[in-house]
């Protein structure tokens, strides 16, 4: 198989992956709250991670703990609002408001890191919060927390990618990952010991109390775990073989996956203003991706 054709490949399969993630946290929620999924995502990930570095010793310059904390700890802000959005939403509406971390990344690193823009990619940016204004529509079915807690997936999934490409030229990546996935077990462990004494419906997607799972849910919880990881291991390959500006918009390959996992699980069909928003928000990520090395 050819490199081009190999990314593509991974890519698809780590959307794949991720979105079967998607849907195994979509049944666990009906049991779980996002807090506690959260938590065992980490567990599995550190623990399979540990592992490497007894394969591989970890090779680094490092430098910037604070970067590195603050790394962690919006990546791990960033997911505790998916897996929420994941429980509560329709898994597409859910994977799209993450998916629209190239919006905002095209923001940032205009507004804050004075960076410069093709014109095709302010096109994708307008054209992209569009499609949010047709998504972001409250109703009596999913209110305007839920709505403002999946852009926040958006934003701090960027904020975290743009870390990680400061980060990464400086330290091993799975130092990173670590930073990410300690950092969620830390704040999930210290959420679910205050849930266990204070709770507040308008705070449960922070605060939660722990529940001890049971039989199968043990295998849902670890199956959660190890397609996550799976999912950004063939990311991760698919840049390695293929251009950003070629496999990246595979990734968006995502929504339609979510969708198909959220009909068979009983989310109803996207109203004519969601699948527009969609659609538009779709499409606007894969124009700012393919045109990303433009951006100077």
């Amino acid at each position: 198989m050819k490199y081009k054709e190999s990314g593509i490949a991974n890519m698809l399969l780590g959307a794949l992956c991720l979105a079967t993630m998607g849907a195994i946290t979509k049944i666990l929620g009906k049991t779980f709250s996002s807090v506690e999924l959260v938590f065992f995502r980490n567990v599995i990930g550190t623990l399979i991670l540990c592992v490497t570095f007894f394969i591989k010793p970890v090779q680094q310059v490092g430098g910037r703990p604070l970067l590195l904390i603050f790394r962690g700890f919006i990546g791990t802000s960033a997911l505790f609002a998916f897996y929420y959005c994941l429980t509560k939403l329709q898994l597409a509406v859910a994977n799209t408001y993450n998916l629209t971390y190239p919006i905002f990344i095209g923001l940032i690193s205009v507004l804050v890191l004075r960076k410069h823009l093709a014109a095709v990619q302010w096109i994708g940016i307008i054209v992209g919060f569009i499609g949010v204004l047709f998504v972001f529509r409250p109703d009596i079915n999913f209110p305007l927390k839920l709505h403002l807690i999946g852009l926040f997936s958006g934003l701090g999934t960027a904020i975290g990618y743009l870390t990680v490409n400061e980060l990464s030229k400086i330290y091993d990546r799975r130092i990173i990952v670590l930073s990410f996935l300690l950092t969620g077990l830390f704040l999930s462990l210290t959420s679910m010991a205050i849930g266990l004494y204070y709770q507040n419906p308008d705070l449960d997607f922070v605060l939660a109390p722990f529940f001890v799972p049971a039989g199968k849910e043990w295998a849902m919880l670890i199956a959660m775990g190890v397609i996550a990881l799976l999912g950004q291991t063939f990311i991760t390959r698919a840049f390695t073989f293929g251009k950003p500006s070629i496999v990246g918009p595979i990734n968006f390959m995502q929504i339609p996956f979510a969708m198909i996992y959220g009909l068979l699980l009983g989310d109803f069909f996207p109203t004519i203003y969601s699948a527009i928003g969609i659609m538009l928000i779709l499409g606007s990520g894969i124009l700012i991706t393919v045109y990303s090395n433009k951006i100077t």
